[in-house]
Parts: C-alpha cells; structure tokens; sequence
C-alpha cells in the first residue's frame, strides 16, 4: 500500500515545463465557459498557469507556487496572488464566482478550502475535478495500478464535494476529445505512447507520489505491451475513439 503524507504536489520543483503540457483544450474550455457565461468577477483559485480562465471576464487568480504564477506572466495571464485555497485573503461574497480547475486534491484542507470558496462566491462555485471512483474505467488501471491507488486517495468524492458546497450542484461528465492538448492522463487515452515521455509523466503530479523504482516499472509494463502489439490487440480501439468519457467533470454549485 502506498502511503500519501501530503497531498500536494511540489509545483515550484517539477512544475517548470508545466503550461507547454497541460493547456486549455478548447472542447473541454466550451464547458467551463458555458458555467461562467453569466458572471462578470470570477476568482481562480490554484490557478496554476491560468488553464481555462476566460479572457472576457474580471479574473482575479490566487496561485501559491512562483514558478507557476512566473509561467502564468509568460502566457500573458493576469499575475496572482500568492495565497491559498484554505484562507482566501477575500471578504465573503467577493466574486460572482469562483473557480478551481483540477487543483482540489492538491489542498492540505480541502474541506476548508472548498468552503471558502463557498465563502467568497455570491452565485456559482466551478470545479473541475475526476471522480476517483471512476478512475479505474480506463485502460490505465490495467498498466497503471499503482497511480490509480495514489489518485484515489487524493481525490476527494463527489459527495464530499458536494456537502461542503451547500448541496445544490449539478455534476457534469466531460467528454475527452482524442486530440486533447491538456495533458492529464484520461487525455492520452488513444495515444498510450505518450507515457514513455519522461516530460509528459512529470507534469500528471501522480507519478511524483510512487516509490523509488516504481515508475520505471510502469513503463517497462506498456512499453513492453506496445512493441509487442498487445496493448493494441486488448485496447486498440481506443485509438479510433473520437472521444471519451470516464472520470473528467465540472461541479457547479449555485447560490
């Protein structure tokens, strides 16, 4: 069993190359957007190098890594604020919504941290997250077991979601174009060769939780099965797939 002291993944460390990897992909932005469409002050919280943030809108970003809020500064982002999640230097009711793209499960607290965006927001909260209890739907927890039992620890659940957002949300399953240009894991999912890359592998924060010695066990699994056809002979037709949807989903909370 894999043991997790913190949660956090060290951004300032391993985060250097982050923005040319995990970008807005536009299909999953049209989401993201639709749910911000009728806010004019929006709060980014863990902001990271500024994925999916409208540029139409009032946005102020709270992002506690420098090497990310200096990444966000090369994308001609609107610098951010070095703060955090679990105490928003805001008073209530500041925005007229906040948003946290796939950050949640990097928070200490993330009990605190929803609830103050909760705080903050005077009509919606936006969060895009993966459900862990559908992590495993995906080809991954054939040759990835060990990341799967990482992310499962640190992404909190719907429920739990949900109950520290007041209750009233709607879940919104998101659909992964083939060609995705954010480099999360689901997004690889016809393209499994992608997980040779040392430099894609670095920036899925999960990989940096494994024990000494188990990442190159991993890829030795895959790189195996591809140059021996047999990932394509079990999962080849995920590779015609124009699109897939399995743990990637917006929680809107309404006020």
């Amino acid at each position: 069993m894999i043991e997790i002291d913190n949660p956090a993944f060290n951004y300032d460390k391993y985060g250097q190359q982050y923005s040319g990897h995990r970008q807005t992909d536009p299909r999953i932005a049209e989401f993201v957007f639709k749910e911000l469409a009728e806010s004019t002050t929006i709060l980014n919280v863990g902001a990271g190098s500024g994925s999916y943030e409208p540029d139409n809108k009032y946005v102020v970003a709270v992002e506690p890594s420098i090497v990310m809020r200096n990444q966000r500064i090369a994308n001609n982002k609107v610098p951010a604020i070095n703060a955090k999640a679990d105490s928003l230097p805001f008073d209530d009711d500041s925005f007229d919504t906040s948003m946290a793209m796939v950050t949640v499960h990097h928070w200490p607290d993330i009990k605190k941290g929803l609830r103050e965006l909760k705080r903050v927001s005077r009509k919606k909260v936006v969060i895009m997250t993966f459900d862990p209890d559908r992590l495993d739907h995906f080809w991954n927890a054939e040759y990835f077991p060990e990341v799967i039992e990482i992310e499962k620890k640190r992404y909190p659940t719907n429920d739990f979601i949900v109950e520290c957002l007041g209750g009233n949300c709607n879940i919104i399953s998101i659909p992964i174009p083939f060609d995705c240009v954010d480099g999360f894991q689901e997004a690889f999912y016809s393209r499994p060769e992608a997980f040779l890359n040392k430099e894609v592998r670095l920036n899925q924060s999960a990989w940096g939780f494994l024990p000494d010695g188990t990442e190159e066990e991993i890829v030795k699994r895959l790189a195996d099965d591809l140059a021996s056809g047999n990932w394509d002979k079990k999962y080849g037709k995920h590779r015609e797939l124009k699109e897939f949807t399995c743990a990637l989903e917006l929680i809107v909370a309404r006020y």
